[in-house]
């Protein structure tokens, strides 16, 4: 399936939900009667694979700047390529300093990260307006989702409060940056799984020299990255709906 209409990019491959075969055609446009509009309820939630960086960050753009007051929100599971993003407050200092791995400069919050397969990041396309949600309680959710997986699982987890994202024993397993334009929200939160890391030594990951970082199968956790991506957008929805409850 494709993203088409408002959101079209090309190339950019939908996978089909286990429940639905529906795509992407109209859902900028929206339903003004449909239930989906109520801030009690989960967004869609949208499992595209794996796709090049630029296919799905344009992607984001575009939905966020065609959408309506009657647009769904939506979650986006997806993984990349090898690629690192630079935020709104990147620093060349710590950007790598030889890499034949692309680098993106990009519009959302903070420094500089890597992904790559084997990572599993969930966007959050939100109103968050129509939800009454503030940035700092959209980051303080996303965060919470991580750490309510992890623990799932096994595995404490939390935050550190001088650095968004979320920790293991000092070690950074989940980054998050987020952009708002007038109201709506893109970008989203990065899970490591099981991944190649080696691309963060080339890099002060966020911005952090030294900062370690870890993923699920270090920390004994056997579900793989398509497992824990559908369980982090899960999750991200229940503490979405939980909100109003």
């Amino acid at each position: 399936m494709r993203i088409k209409g408002q959101a079209l990019v090309a190339g950019l491959d939908m996978k089909e939900s286990p429940t639905s075969r529906e795509e992407i055609t109209s859902s900028p446009r929206g339903n003004p009667q449909s239930s989906i509009l109520n801030p009690q309820s989960c967004p869609i939630i949208r499992r595209l694979g794996i796709v090049e960086y630029r296919a799905a960050y344009d992607a984001m753009r575009q939905f966020t700047t065609a959408r309506t007051q009657a647009t769904p929100d939506e979650l986006w599971i997806v993984q990349h390529p090898p690629v690192y993003t630079v935020g709104i407050a990147g620093r060349p200092e710590h950007f790598p300093s030889s890499t034949s791995i692309p680098l993106e400069h990009i519009d959302r919050g903070g420094q500089i990260t890597y992904h790559g397969p084997g990572q599993a990041l969930v966007y959050a396309l939100l109103d968050m307006t129509r939800r009454s949600l503030k940035v700092r309680e959209l980051v303080h959710l996303l965060e919470q989702s991580a750490i309510n997986l992890l623990g799932l699982h096994g595995v404490r987890a939390g935050r550190r409060p001088d650095a968004p994202g979320v920790y293991v024993d000092g070690a950074k397993v989940a980054a998050l940056g987020l952009r708002v334009r007038a109201g709506r929200c893109y970008h989203g939160i990065a899970l490591n799984v099981d991944m190649d890391l080696a691309p963060f030594s080339a890099i002060d990951p966020c911005g952090y020299p030294g900062l370690r970082v870890t993923q699920t199968k270090t920390l004994g956790i056997d579900a793989g990255v398509g497992e824990m991506g559908e369980a982090l957008a899960q999750a991200i929805g229940r503490l979405l709906v939980e909100r109003h409850g």
